[in-house]
């Protein structure tokens, strides 16, 4: 029996797409701006829990292979999760982001063909302002800032959106951006950005 789980937080990323990366507002139907989206992606649990395990202030780094459109699926993903997180969390948090949880993330059942790896290592996640940083030993080094709108104050944003990771997405591009990991050599600078206010829970919807 699945347990009740929750989390709720901050998601960023950095793909190899050019800003605004396509799968926002096409729920991962169009074609990616390289043909295929190879990413970083950042999860910092201000609250979280996985039955009895507790998930707050835990964060979680990953690496996304995806060789085509989002929505085909095809997925590899590498996934490392913070020292800090005992065996339950730890079990839990592998059950989320596999989608054998379900709810919120039940979809990436269907989209991973491969977790190509998981670890329990030091994740640091820095928030400065407009900046999102995450930083995996020499395996993940980011940093994305926020796009500033019209008024050079306030960021870019899509809202009310039917995205999988939250409605309201901030345009990001990134900054210092490097993955060193899985026999792969990528470097995002300049590329597109996302953060995004998460509110996951399962196993239902």
């Amino acid at each position: 029996m699945i347990p009740n789980w929750t989390i709720k937080g901050e998601l960023f990323l950095n793909c190899s797409c050019e800003v605004f990366c396509p799968c926002v507002v096409s729920l991962g139907k169009s074609k990616p701006s390289e043909g295929h989206c190879f990413a970083w992606m950042a999860i910092r649990i201000d609250e979280g829990q996985y039955g009895d395990a507790d998930l707050s202030n835990l964060n979680i780094g990953l690496f996304v292979e995806i060789p085509g459109r989002m929505g085909e699926g095809d997925w590899k993903v590498g996934l490392y999760v913070d020292e800090r997180a005992d065996d339950a969390a730890f079990e839990g948090i592998q059950a989320i982001i596999s989608g054998e949880a379900k709810g919120t993330t039940g979809l990436l059942g269907m989209l991973v063909s491969e977790i190509i790896g998981v670890e329990r290592t030091s994740v640091v996640i820095e928030t400065d302002g407009h900046k999102r940083r995450i930083l995996v030993g020499k395996k993940i080094q980011g940093e994305i800032e926020a796009v500033m709108g019209a008024d050079n104050e306030t960021p870019v944003m899509v809202t009310n959106t039917k995205y999988w990771m939250g409605p309201d997405v901030t345009v990001a591009r990134g900054t210092r951006s490097r993955v060193r990991a899985f026999g792969r050599v990528w470097d995002f600078d300049g590329k597109s950005g996302e953060m995004c206010q998460i509110d996951w829970h399962g196993p239902d919807r």
